[in-house]
């Protein structure tokens, strides 16, 4: 499974390179910082992160591309009560690598929504991923300098969804 992915991630990235010789495309890179939430908050405190996106411009209002990053969510010291007993348990740190398809719509030049879909790679012991999905909310605050508002989420099993509420800063390269 692994492999198909990375394959077709691959395959992305040498189409994307490929068409990037038309007028607007972009890079963009930056940081992200968020607060677990949900079945993520019983076992993590804070998240960090990279973020990498290509992004071509179809048209005016639209953008696809490929994003992917890293994710660190800093794992969290809870004590359980178990009757007259309290344990005190130590969770790791969660880290992903998102690979993902990226759809952006421009409604203004300033204001813009999107999507980014598809696969992140776990990359600590025990976490072998998930699908990846993450709505995201920007504004440019200068022509070369955006933030954004994101729900990170990956769905690691049926019962279990690793999600994030994040706020960044993307710079264009």
């Amino acid at each position: 499974m692994k492999k198909t992915i990375s394959t077709s991630i691959f395959l992305l990235l040498v189409t994307f390179t490929t068409i990037a010789q038309v007028d607007r495309s972009n890079f963009k890179a930056g940081l992200t910082a968020g607060i677990p939430v949900g079945d993520a908050s019983d076992i993590s405190s804070f998240a960090l992160g990279l973020e990498l996106n290509y992004h071509y411009g179809v048209s005016k209002l639209l953008d696809i591309g490929f994003a992917t990053g890293f994710i660190n969510s800093f794992g969290e010291t809870q004590t359980l009560s178990v009757g007259e007993f309290e344990v005190e348990g130590e969770f790791e740190d969660f880290q992903f690598i998102p690979a993902a398809a990226s759809v952006r719509l421009y409604p203004t030049y300033e204001f813009k929504f999107g999507a980014d879909v598809g696969y992140a790679l776990g990359i600590n012991d025990g976490n072998d991923g998930g699908f990846y999905y993450r709505p995201v909310v920007g504004y440019s605050i200068t022509g070369n300098t955006e933030i954004n508002v994101s729900y990170s989420t990956v769905a690691l099993d049926d019962n279990f969804n690793f999600s994030i509420a994040m706020v960044g800063i993307l710079f264009l390269f």
